[in-house]
C-alpha cells in the first residue's frame, strides 16, 4: 500500500459507469473553438496530451449551449449537429487508453463580455458589479426562453453523446447562469422561477431531468456546483446543501463542489491565510457536510497540491474524486507521476503580478495561454510572465472582437 493508493481505486457511479481512479482534469475554459464555434483541431491535440495524463476522467471546458451566448470569443457551442465530426474526433482523443471524456455544458447568462453582447440575458436585469463595465446590463429572460434553454441543455448533451463523450457536466456555479437562479442576489423574479429558494432552484431541477431524459439512464450525468457564492446576501451554504439534496434525490452521478463567481473569484485565488489543508482544498468542510447528508458521489476542486492531501481526502471518506485544474497545465502528466510514486507535490505556484484587481486575471490568462501552447502541441512554458500571459490572451480576444459571433437573433 502506498500513500496514495487510495486515489489509484476505481469509483462505481451510481449510473453503473466506472472511473478508473479518483483524479480528474477538471474544467479548465480552453478558448480553442473555431470562428463558427466548432471545436478546433487544437482541442484533439490537447486532450489526445491529457488522455494519456494518468486522469480516470477529463471534464472540458464550458460547451456553451446556444451560440448567441458565449462567455468568451473562441467558445465552442453546440446546437446541433453541424460540428458532429470534430466533436467525435475530440472524444476519441480524450478517451484514449480508457479515460472517461465528459462535455460540461454551459450558458454564462449575464457573464458575455460587452464586445460580444451589449444586453446578455439573465434571470433579472441585474449587472456583474465590480468588472469595470466589462458587462452590459442584462435583460430578464422571458417565460418561454427559460423552456427554450432547459430543452437547449438537453439538446447539447444528447449531442455530446452521439459524439462519444462517456457523460456530461452541467456548470450550475461560477456565476453562470444556472448559478444567477441559484442566488438572491441576482433572481429576484416572483414567478414560478424565482421568489424563494425552492423556485430559485427550479431551472436547474429541469435542466437535469431534461438531461437525463436525452442521454438515458447508463450514462454519467454531473452537476458542478458553488459551496457559496461568497457574497453578502447571495447564495448560502445552507441554500447550497438542500439543493444538494435534491440533486441527489435527481439521480446525478457526480457532484464537483466548487466556490465563488466573477465578482468573488474564491476558487481563483484561495485563501492564503488558511491552514495548509485549507489551502489545498478550499471546500472541503462543506464537502464533509455533503457527506453527512447525501451519499452522492463528491468531487472536490479548489487547491490540491500535494498527493497526500488529495489521498486522506479519499481515504477519510470526505471525498470520491480529486479534481485538479491548474496543476495539470503545468504538468498534464501529474496524475501518472502521484499515482506511479513518482511525484510527491504538483510544482504549480501562483502566477500573480500583485495588484490587487489584476491577479485574478493574470492567473486566468497565464493558464489559458499555455493551453494554448499545448494545443500547438508544444510545452507548457513555466519561465512565462504573466504579464506575457495577459498581454497574448488580449492581443487574441482583440482580433475576435473584430467579428460579432452573434447569429440566428442576439440576445
Amino acid at each position: 500500500m502506498t500513500p496514495t493508493s487510495s486515489l489509484a481505486a476505481p469509483l462505481a457511479l451510481p449510473c453503473g459507469a466506472t472511473l478508473r481512479n479518483r483524479i480528474a482534469k477538471s474544467a479548465l475554459s480552453e478558448q480553442l473553438g473555431t470562428r463558427a464555434h466548432g471545436p478546433d483541431h487544437r482541442l484533439v491535440t490537447l486532450y489526445d496530451r491529457w488522455a494519456r495524463s494518468g486522469a480516470g476522467l477529463l471534464i472540458t471546458g464550458n460547451v456553451m449551449v446556444d451560440g448567441r451566448a458565449l462567455g468568451e470569443p473562441r467558445n465552442v457551442a453546440v446546437e446541433d449537429d453541424r460540428h458532429l465530426p470534430r466533436l467525435r474526433e475530440w472524444a476519441t482523443a480524450a478517451k484514449t487508453g480508457g479515460t472517461h471524456a465528459w462535455m460540461q455544458i454551459n450558458h454564462p447568462g449575464r457573464q458575455v463580455p460587452r464586445n460580444l453582447s451589449n444586453t446578455p440575458v439573465a434571470p433579472s436585469a441585474i449587472p456583474v458589479t465590480g468588472m469595470a463595465g466589462a458587462f452590459g446590463t442584462p435583460r430578464a429572460l422571458e417565460h418561454d426562453e427559460i423552456l427554450d434553454l432547459i430543452r437547449r441543455f438537453g439538446t447539447t448533451a444528447g449531442i455530446a453523446i452521439r459524439a462519444g463523450f462517456t457523460g456530461v457536466q452541467i456548470h450550475a456555479a461560477h456565476g453562470y447562469l444556472i448559478s444567477q437562479f441559484l442566488s438572491p442576489l441576482t433572481n429576484q423574479r416572483t414567478d414560478e422561477w424565482g421568489g424563494d429558494a425552492v423556485r430559485r432552484r427550479r431551472f436547474l431541477l429541469e435542466i437535469v431531468a431534461a438531461v437525463r431524459a436525452e442521454v438515458g439512464p447508463g450514462t454519467p450525468v454531473g452537476v458542478k456546483i458553488n459551496s457559496a457564492d461568497f457574497q453578502r446576501g447571495g447564495f448560502t451554504e445552507d441554500e447550497s446543501l438542500a439543493v444538494v439534496a435534491e440533486l441527489a434525490d435527481a439521480g446525478v452521478d457526480l457532484l464537483e463542489i466548487s466556490g465563488g463567481t466573477y465578482e468573488a473569484p474564491a476558487l481563483m485565488l484561495g485563501n492564503p491565510k488558511a491552514s495548509t489543508v485549507a489551502r489545498e482544498a478550499y471546500f472541503l468542510d462543506f464537502a464533509r457536510k455533503v457527506r453527512e447528508q447525501v451519499t452522492i458521489p463528491i468531487m472536490l476542486t479548489g487547491g490540491f497540491r500535494t498527493g497526500s492531501v488529495m489521498a486522506d481526502a479519499v481515504t477519510g471518506g470526505d471525498i470520491d474524486v480529486v479534481g485538479l485544474g491548474r496543476p495539470m497545465v503545468l504538468e498534464p502528466d501529474l496524475p501518472a507521476r502521484i499515482l506511479n510514486g513518482d511525484a510527491a507535490a504538483s510544482n504549480t505556484r501562483p502566477r500573480r503580478i500583485g495588484v490587487a484587481k489584476l491577479d485574478a486575471a493574470a492567473e486566468l490568462t497565464w493558464h489559458t495561454t499555455q493551453l494554448w501552447r499545448m494545443g500547438d502541441a508544444k510545452e507548457p512554458d513555466a519561465r512565462q510572465h504573466p504579464l506575457v500571459g495577459i498581454a497574448r490572451y488580449a492581443s487574441a480576444a482583440g482580433l475576435d472582437t473584430l467579428r460579432r459571433p452573434l447569429r440566428r437573433g442576439q440576445y
